[in-house]
């Protein structure tokens, strides 16, 4: 969706808007309303702000935050490349102006990523390749770059394979975040909004948003309604969980600068460092509902992988196993619907942080509501 509203346009203010879902789109977009000067109610029902790791709260909390344009080409279209480039801009631009509202800074970083394969693995990686640079022709600005092993070594010094050497591409451009410090800096930063905890939506239309069930309870009325619940919308629209895991680990003394994927004929294996000297190593997707723990062998599968290009991880403790279901639709696009008093946004699958500000940037300069920071 793009917006037809020229840029001149000054954004409206003062309305009161209802927001369902307080997970990653919820708040940037309560966020971004509250500076335009709106009177903005967030409801969500989970018990409170942060997360409780236990597979029901806001998926945004489980995400690894990789913001990965070109290495998302693999499996995506050249639209969500495009806009997560868009996105890139609107990241930095808003953790630059929460560092200079919060007591920190969420952590931003754009350093690039690398992929790596083990030397068995080559055949696999370079049809990986080989559909990334398909993919990529249409952003010439992005390049894959391979890296000697001395190059790598330069870049990352704690990557050498267990089996041998290395074989490396350095994505330039690419960026990651810390999505828990950043969730947690958008809902303290959000001046004026008003949180509803353990007020789950049951539905919602145009200006009218209910916390019971309609019929039986009166909805509650606002200038505009924003449809953000992500796999609570069900009951409006077809969206079903996809299940994603995350193993968090301390590693002291590790020195990992970038988001490292694992290019390999079985696994999709990606390594994110945080601050604090925590790493965490998930896999992009399972087409599961199952909301229970890890398993052993998903665990052991994960930890595996990323130790045998970090061997520095043998001595890393876990601290957390983490799952969550992420929302898609059956096309596996995102959904933007506006109409007057509602905006709906769901559907971002493994995208979620890779397209939330571009998504929601479109979606505020088609209702006259401004832009993000960028």
């Amino acid at each position: 969706m793009r917006p037809d509203v020229p840029f001149s346009t000054p954004p409206r203010r003062g309305l009161r808007i209802g927001v369902a879902g307080a997970g990653l789109l919820g708040r940037l977009m309560a966020w971004t309303l509250s500076r335009q000067g709106h009177q903005v109610s967030v409801f969500d029902p989970a018990p409170q702000a942060m997360p409780a790791h236990d597979g029901h709260g806001a998926a945004g909390f489980t995400a690894a935050g990789m913001l990965s344009p070109l290495a998302e080409l693999d499996t995506a279209e050249p639209e969500v490349a495009h806009r997560g480039w868009q996105s890139i801009a609107h990241w930095q631009a808003i953790a630059d102006e929460l560092g200079s509202r919060c007591t920190q800074r969420p952590h931003f970083a754009r350093n690039g990523s690398l992929l790596v394969a083990h030397g068995s693995d080559l055949g696999a990686a370079r049809r990986v390749l080989q559909r990334l640079e398909a993919s990529s022709t249409a952003h010439a600005q992005v390049q894959l770059h391979a890296l000697s092993a001395e190059r790598l070594t330069q870049l990352e010094p704690a990557l050498h394979g267990s089996g041998g050497p290395l074989h490396a591409w350095w994505l330039p451009g690419e960026a990651h975040i810390d999505t828990v410090a950043t969730m947690q800096a958008l809902h303290d930063d959000a001046e004026g909004v008003r949180w509803h905890w353990a007020q789950p939506v049951q539905d919602v239309a145009p200006g009218q948003l209910w916390l019971g069930n309609p019929g039986q309870t009166q909805p509650l009325s606002f200038d505009l309604v924003c449809d953000l619940r992500g796999t609570g919308a069900r009951s409006a629209t077809p969206v079903r969980g996809v299940r994603g895991e995350v193993v968090w680990l301390h590693a002291p003394g590790l020195t990992l600068q970038r988001p490292v994927r694992l290019l390999h004929p079985r696994h999709r294996v990606y390594i994110v460092p945080r601050p604090g000297e925590r790493v965490l190593i998930g896999a992009s997707e399972l087409e599961s509902e199952d909301r229970s723990p890890m398993s052993l062998r998903s665990a052991v599968e994960l930890m595996a992988a990323a130790h045998s290009i970090l061997p520095e991880l043998a001595e890393a403790r876990i601290l957390r196993l983490d799952t969550n279901l992420r929302p898609a639709l059956p096309d596996h696009r995102p959904e933007v619907h506006t109409e007057p008093g509602l905006l709906r946004i769901n559907g971002l699958y493994r995208h979620g942080w890779l397209l939330a500000p571009a998504l929601i940037d479109d979606a505020l300069q088609s209702l006259q509501l401004g832009r993000l920071p960028t």
